[in-house]
C-alpha cells in the first residue's frame, strides 16, 4: 500500500525520461478516451519545452506527473496530470497538482487554469476538491462539449 510518506515530488522538465514515461501512458490513455476527438487534442498536449514539471516517484519509480506553461506573467496552464492505474486513488494526483501551485505561486503567478475531459469524473472531482472552479472553455476548447474548464486563484 501506498503511502505519503512513500511518494517523493520532484521539480523538473519535459526533457526528464521518467516524465516521457508517464507521457507516453498518458498519450495512449487519451488517445483512446479521445476516439475521433483526439486528431483535435493531441497538438494541444505537446509536451516539448516544458519547464515546470513534476514528477512523483515511488522508490525510485514514476507513478505521477503533472506540468504547468505559463499562458502570460500572471497565469498558466495546468497540464499533462497523470497518475499510473495503479496508484489512483491514493492521493498521489493531489500531492502532484498542490506541488505544482506551491512552485507556480513561488514564481509569482496569480492564477491556474486547466482543461480536461467531462468524463474523466475523477480528475473533474480533484481539481473541484482543489478549489478550481468551472468556467466558460476557454480557446481552443469553445464549443467542445467534452471539455470542461477550470480556473483557481493561487494566491
Amino acid at each position: 500500500m501506498t503511502s505519503m510518506a512513500d511518494i517523493i515530488l520532484i521539480r523538473t522538465d519535459s526533457s526528464d525520461e521518467r516524465f516521457g514515461e508517464l507521457i507516453k501512458e498518458l498519450t495512449a490513455f487519451l488517445s483512446i478516451l479521445n476516439g475521433e476527438m483526439d486528431a483535435f487534442y493531441a497538438p494541444h498536449n505537446s509536451v516539448d519545452l516544458i519547464r515546470n514539471v513534476v514528477v512523483a516517484l515511488q522508490n525510485d519509480i514514476p507513478v505521477g506527473c503533472g506540468a504547468f506553461k505559463a499562458i502570460d506573467p500572471k497565469h498558466v496552464e495546468i497540464k499533462r496530470m497523470y497518475v499510473h492505474p495503479d496508484q489512483r486513488g491514493k492521493g498521489v494526483g493531489r500531492m502532484v497538482l498542490a506541488e505544482l501551485e506551491a512552485w507556480a505561486t513561488e514564481l509569482d503567478f496569480q492564477s491556474a487554469r486547466l482543461e480536461t475531459s467531462k468524463r474523466l469524473e475523477t480528475a473533474v472531482n480533484l481539481y473541484q476538491t482543489s478549489g478550481y472552479q468551472v468556467t466558460p472553455n476557454f480557446p481552443p476548447y469553445e464549443g467542445v462539449d467534452d471539455s470542461v474548464c477550470m480556473r483557481k486563484a493561487l494566491q
